[in-house]
């Protein structure tokens, strides 16, 4: 009997310390929530599919709304947006500006100075024209690109790309003399066309450099554009703007993701670090494929600029 009661003595400790555990753990998760200033938070909530009248900008205006990377991309929409409304006069003067940056007329002249970045692999798909579009419009300032983003360009307008699959084998295609980007496939003769296009130029810029011209990659640039004389080009409207940046946070391609070249690598505040970007600015990364992402962000921000109330979708 002893024995026994020891042991439901033992037992009812155990409850007791049950409970203690029990209590513990509800104070965890049930913790009752702190006071959250709804006035400036914005709920979730997507788009209303019920209103026929939603179209193309309403889809796009719930994007900040439905959270994870689409409020990302609706953020990255309002900081585009604020790029392209945003002048000198609305920032007040410093206190050692001379007299000239005083002037309202010169304040409200004085844009943003908008680069655009990208890697050759997106001049091999459709974002080709988008950004096409947004040279040929003066939407930008600067275009930062790669080589390739440069040769993929021309040899477009010399020979068309083909939509193809990603599973298609590599051998197989070797085989056929293509090559795969993605499920994009071009065909051999398309480089073949390419140089033979570019070198006869590469041999009258090399005579003119002994006499008259020093030639940098820029000055480069523009003269394949003007030679490529093709309206598709963005580097033909880039010549025609002629200005062009040597470098600036540059483009990576990475394709270790199923999410194909949708991301640089490095987060924003990598580049806070090296001065590339400011610490006051709000910087958005949008981790989505840029050909899903990037014709929606222009679609609600430089075509919405452009077109303004002429705008029907």
């Amino acid at each position: 009997m002893a024995g026994e009661g020891g042991d439901g003595g033992g037992g009812s400790g155990g409850g007791a310390r049950d409970v203690d555990a029990l209590e513990g753990v509800r104070s965890i998760v049930l913790k009752p929530s702190e006071s959250l200033d709804e006035g400036r938070l914005t709920r979730i909530a997507g788009a209303d599919f019920n209103d026929a009248g939603l179209g193309l900008s309403g889809l796009l205006a719930s994007l900040a709304s439905t959270g994870f990377q689409a409020s990302n991309l609706g953020d990255a929409i309002d900081v585009v947006n604020q790029m392209l409304e945003w002048r000198l006069s609305h920032e007040k003067p410093r206190e050692d500006c001379d007299e000239a940056e005083l002037d309202p007329t010169y304040r409200e002249s004085v844009k943003c100075k908008i680069f655009l970045g990208f890697t050759s692999n997106l001049v091999s798909s459709g974002i080709r024209d988008v950004v096409r579009f947004l040279v040929q419009h003066h939407m930008v300032d600067v275009i930062v690109t790669t080589a390739g983003g440069i040769e993929e360009d021309l040899i477009k307008c010399l020979a068309p790309t083909y939509r193809g699959d990603f599973s298609l084998p590599g051998t197989l295609l070797r085989s056929k003399g293509l090559n795969r980007i993605g499920n994009l496939l071009v065909p051999n003769d398309n480089y073949c066309k390419f140089e033979n296009w570019i070198m006869p130029f590469f041999d009258q810029m090399l005579q003119e450099q002994s006499t008259e011209n020093v030639w940098t990659p820029s000055k480069v640039i523009a003269r394949l554009g003007k030679e490529i004389n093709d309206e598709s080009s963005y580097l033909y409207w880039a010549y025609r703007i002629n200005e062009w940046g040597s470098h600036s946070c540059n483009p990576k391609e990475d394709r270790d993701h199923r999410s194909w070249w949708s991301d640089s690598g490095a987060q924003p505040d990598e580049a806070v670090s090296w001065g590339k970007i400011k610490g006051s600015a709000k910087p958005v990364k949008v981790h989505c494929d840029a050909t899903i992402a990037f014709p929606l962000l222009v679609a609600a921000t430089f075509t919405r600029k452009l077109h303004g109330a002429k705008q029907t979708y």
